[in-house]
């Protein structure tokens, strides 16, 4: 069976609003300063362990990048481990293994992240690592032709041999016709093979800077000994050229339904995703993101939803369906279902019926008591966001990175609470027009294309 995650096909940002609106408990004292070089910083106090987890947000992502050097944002966060003239390449993950702790790395469409998870008196010399290859990476050529050749094979075994992944990336690039996010962040594997070091420095020079970046820190620490410890560190790094606002290309208006149909003999069991360019919380209209992330809660979004009561367990003709919005995307990103078959039943099947529960919202909206159901489950999961500090510490990273505020994270809540049914009614008729749809279907190689 096909999980869930795979059957999701992404046709925007991979950050979701849902991670980042769980907001902090009442009682911990978030602390946001900048320092003078213009490096955002948000400490979020956690006591209840000996732990803490330190993380760099970097304002820029693969739709940052210039045409023809897709993946170089990818490539470049591979890089960023290769070392400083002070720091040689492995010296800090010799560090992070002996303390038991952990680091890793990630690059999305809007940011690039490098963190660390270890005991709090080592804190010091992690900002003292990240500070110095902030500005101070030493790339060769043979260090970039070898670690070419490993993002290479990084494509080859999550992409070419994953008929899941392929089709996700013909979806994206049908749904976005014009703007960035249509290119998949790992890169087309035709221009990631051209890419040189002169196209990693200049990425580099250009947004790696204090300025172009947030610091979170999560965990047992104090804030003002967290403030010292950015100033002698991070306060060193002097602070690089203003960039231009972040303004790429928009999308035209959408005029039709469009359908990417891919078949393969490795997918055992059919399915389909359907899917919208829906406005993220940074642009919506007031109101409309939190009604869009109840209404995907409404439709889809777990064992009590609409898709879920409706067509698994009383018409049992699908296996698996669901609804998601990714709403924390610095531009307008996606909103979007799916259904998987069950049995005998078939994939028309199963896609006429989540098109009737979406027809049923638009035409007859969602009642009261189901709207402060939804509300119910989105304000109790803050209560699990609470008790993990490397969620924490992403939920305000992702939202500061892409133009918010702690009060955004901190205020979300009671914005949900304040979503009314003639809401989540509106923007199900407003953007959830079938007309303007894209769909995936993933299919057994003898099903034939639809």
């Amino acid at each position: 069976m096909l999980s869930r995650s795979a059957l999701i096909l992404t046709l925007g940002a991979l950050m979701s609003v849902s991670a980042w609106a769980q907001a902090a408990p009442a009682e911990t004292e978030v602390v946001n300063f900048t320092l003078d070089n213009g490096l955002e910083v948000v400490v979020i106090p956690d006591r209840r362990a000996p732990i803490v987890t330190h993380m760099v947000w970097y304002k820029v992502g693969s739709a940052d990048e210039l045409p023809g050097k897709s993946g170089i944002a990818h490539f470049l966060e591979h890089l960023m481990f290769k070392g400083t003239a002070r720091h040689p390449a492995g010296e800090m993950d010799r560090l992070i293994a002996e303390v038991g702790g952990y680091t890793n790395a990630f690059t999305t469409k809007d940011v690039t992240v490098y963190h660390q998870t270890v005991p709090p008196d080592v804190l010091d010399e992690m900002m003292d690592f990240e500070a110095d290859r902030m500005r101070g990476l030493v790339l060769t050529e043979d260090v970039i032709g070898a670690e070419r050749d490993v993002v290479l094979e990084e494509r080859r075994m999550r992409v070419e041999v994953s008929p899941q992944a392929l089709l996700a990336e013909e979806t994206a690039a049908t749904a976005y016709q014009n703007h960035p996010y249509r290119i998949p962040t790992i890169g087309w594997l035709h221009e990631m093979e051209q890419l040189n070091r002169a196209d990693a420095v200049a990425f580099y020079d250009r947004y790696y800077a204090p300025n172009n970046a947030v610091l979170v820190v999560s965990g047992d620490v104090e804030p003002e000994a967290v403030r010292e410890l950015a100033e002698d560190t991070y306060g060193m790094v002097p602070r690089g050229p203003d960039l231009p606002p972040r303004i790429r290309p928009s999308e035209p208006q959408y005029d039709t339904a469009r359908s990417v149909t891919l078949s393969d003999p490795r997918v055992g069991v059919p399915s389909f995703a359907r899917g919208w360019i829906t406005p993220s919380y940074r642009v919506a209209e007031p109101g409309e993101a939190e009604a869009l992330d109840l209404l995907s809660e409404i439709l889809g979004g777990g064992l009590r939803s609409r898709f879920y009561q409706e067509i698994v367990v009383k018409a049992g003709i699908a296996s698996e369906v669901g609804a998601s919005y990714d709403g924390g995307a610095y531009d307008p990103s996606s909103f979007t279902m799916f259904g998987v078959p069950q049995g005998a039943h078939s994939l028309e099947e199963v896609e006429a019926a989540i098109d009737a529960q979406v027809l049923r919202v638009i035409e007859d909206g969602v009642t009261p008591a189901e709207l402060d159901a939804a509300k119910m489950r989105y304000v109790r999961s803050l209560i699990f966001a609470r008790d993990e500090q490397a969620s924490m510490a992403n939920i305000y990273g992702s939202r500061l990175a892409n133009d918010g505020t702690v009060d955004d994270v901190t205020q979300w809540p009671d914005r949900i609470r304040a979503v009314t049914p003639e809401q989540v009614q509106a923007v199900a008729a407003r953007y959830l027009d079938p007309k303007v749809s894209v769909t995936g279907y993933l299919l057994p190689s003898d099903n034939g294309a639809q």
